[in-house]
């Protein structure tokens, strides 16, 4: 089992490290606060105005902050990633969500934070077409954390409802 578990680990290495790095394009934003473990807020100055501004992150979805102890953790992570700094704003096809939410990957010093959540098993992968960007990158994530036993993948404390199926019960 622990030789299965490097050679997967190796692998998954192998294959992130054969992906010619992107280079993104978007809007740097200033970061004001995490709504939860794939929303902030942003102050964007659209006509020289400043407003506040919904951002889900594309790819992953978080636990539901009902959703104890992970939605909390994930919001906390979240604000500890992009707490009050600059991060840029790179979209895909879709700009927004039913919510009217302003879809986007996050940017910070050449990471992009929706992989950096799910690879710390903070959040999970989500690919929902057509916004399939980085749908490697975030499966791959997903791999490595759930091999390694990172954060909702921790077998002692594992995520038992995804938080799509929790939503769907848990509706008001």
């Amino acid at each position: 089992m622990l030789l299965y578990r490097l050679f997967a680990i190796a692998l998954c290495l192998l294959l992130a490290s054969c992906q010619k790095p992107e280079m993104p394009q978007g809007t740097i934003a200033k970061v004001e606060r995490a709504i939860s473990g794939q929303t902030i807020e942003v102050i964007s100055t659209a006509d020289k105005i400043a407003l506040l501004e919904q951002i889900r992150l594309i790819g992953i979805d978080a636990p539901d902050l009902k959703q104890q102890p992970w939605g909390e953790a994930a919001k906390q992570r979240l604000e500890q990633l992009i707490g009050g700094k600059q991060v840029l704003l790179e979209s895909d096809i879709e700009e927004k969500d039913q919510f009217d939410r302003k879809l986007a990957y996050l940017w910070q010093d050449k990471i992009l934070l929706n992989e950096q959540l799910v690879k710390e098993g903070y959040a999970l992968a989500s690919v929902r077409s057509p916004n399939t960007k980085y749908q490697q990158r975030l499966v791959n994530a997903q791999e490595w954390a759930r091999l390694m036993g990172k954060g909702l993948w921790n077998p002692e404390r594992a995520l038992r409802q995804t938080p799509t199926e929790f939503r769907q019960q848990n509706r008001q």
